[in-house]
């Protein structure tokens, strides 16, 4: 289970930024410079979301209603539950974090990656994941208003107004234009990711610049993060566990309950880092941290648990050839999440595929 290499550079920022932050002058261009790349990175985000594929996902309204549901409703009610380890595990920054991150969307590409190598429901992941992205923009600011309120830093209920004209309206125009820069988006996926993974770290070091000049990491002690890290295992055990054995009592079937569990378990760096720069100001650094350990641990678990679901026995009746999990794969580039650290590259074919709209019940 090695370390994600995104993690690491993540980390390489996260140390530059301790070792040299910016201040002054330098503060206000490198705080501009952010501002822009998050612009950017939502542009390019609603340039690659094929519309006809968004539709097309609808015929399989349960599963995706199920997905958002554990992303934007278990997931902060168990956030809320995690109250109750202040101050005992968790300062009171540390829990403001950890709640945020209850509130981010779904990851796309390591669902889809982890899904067809499970042999689940491929399109369904790709279109689960890209309805929680969607939905999110709007969502997340509107829950952590409610949720997180004046009381985490420099955060208010104000901030959704400028997520809006940070993130919604460059992912509206990159839909807009969609018809004239799609193809650009599309041939140019590679160099496209690159930009998208830079802009996510000048996202850090902008956060974490910011965290050091205020001093906000001697809040921290070896015994607060082991205790972060212990309730993040049990959140995402929780999780993983109540998406499989809750999409079972529900009537799916195997291929979606692999999609389901992987699409509704996770939480999406690439998303949460530009919101959490929008949203907390000088506190960022010390609300993306419990994002940055959970995304790790995920991966992690994720990967072994889709390596051990692709060797289970599949019914004959679960399977279907009508869509084609590869091509699936393909079109998450033009639509998907390539960015903050996410499982990139093509998702592995699945042995076994089911189609948009056509899970089966379990027996």
């Amino acid at each position: 289970m090695p370390i994600d290499p995104y993690i690491l550079l993540m980390l390489g920022t996260v140390g530059l930024a301790a070792l040299v932050p910016a201040r002054d002058t330098a503060a206000d261009a490198v705080s501009g410079a952010s501002t822009g790349a998050i612009a950017l990175l939502f542009f390019l985000y609603g340039a690659r979301l094929s519309t006809r594929e968004a539709v097309d996902g609808l015929k399989h309204w349960r599963l995706h209603l199920t997905v958002l549901a554990a992303t934007f409703l278990l997931f902060p009610l168990l956030g809320l539950a995690a109250r109750g380890l202040v101050p005992v595990l968790l300062t009171q920054p540390l829990y403001q974090g950890l709640l945020f991150l209850t509130l981010v969307p779904s990851t796309i590409q390591s669902s889809i990656a982890f899904t067809s190598m499970a042999r689940g429901n491929v399109p369904a992941a790709i279109c689960a994941g890209s309805f929680s992205s969607l939905i999110g923009i709007v969502v997340t600011p509107l829950l952590a208003a409610s949720l997180l309120g004046g009381g985490a830093g420099g955060f208010a209920a104000d901030s959704v107004v400028e997520i809006v004209l940070q993130l919604l309206v460059p992912f509206v125009a990159g839909q807009l234009l969609r018809r004239w820069v799609g193809g650009f988006v599309s041939r140019h996926k590679k160099v496209l990711g690159l930009v998208d993974r830079g802009s996510i770290l000048l996202v850090v070091y902008a956060a974490f610049s910011e965290g050091m000049v205020h001093g906000i990491w001697h809040r921290i002690s070896p015994a607060r993060m082991a205790g972060l890290l212990a309730v993040e295992a049990v959140l995402l055990a929780v999780m993983l566990s109540v998406t499989w054995y809750g999409a079972k009592a529900l009537g799916f079937g195997r291929a979606d309950r692999i999609a389901i569990q992987f699409a509704g378990s996770k939480k999406s760096l690439a998303s949460g880092l530009p919101m959490a720069s929008v949203l907390f100001g000088a506190q960022a650094s010390l609300a993306v941290l419990p994002l940055m350990l959970f995304h790790q641990m995920q991966l992690m678990v994720c990967a072994v648990i889709a390596k051990r679901r692709s060797r289970d026995p599949v019914d004959a009746s679960d399977t279907s050839d009508t869509s084609d999990a590869s091509d699936a794969s393909d079109t998450s580039g033009s639509g998907g999440e390539p960015a903050g650290g996410e499982v990139t590259g093509r998702a592995p074919a699945a042995g076994s595929r089911t189609a948009v709209g056509t899970g089966t019940r379990s027996r």
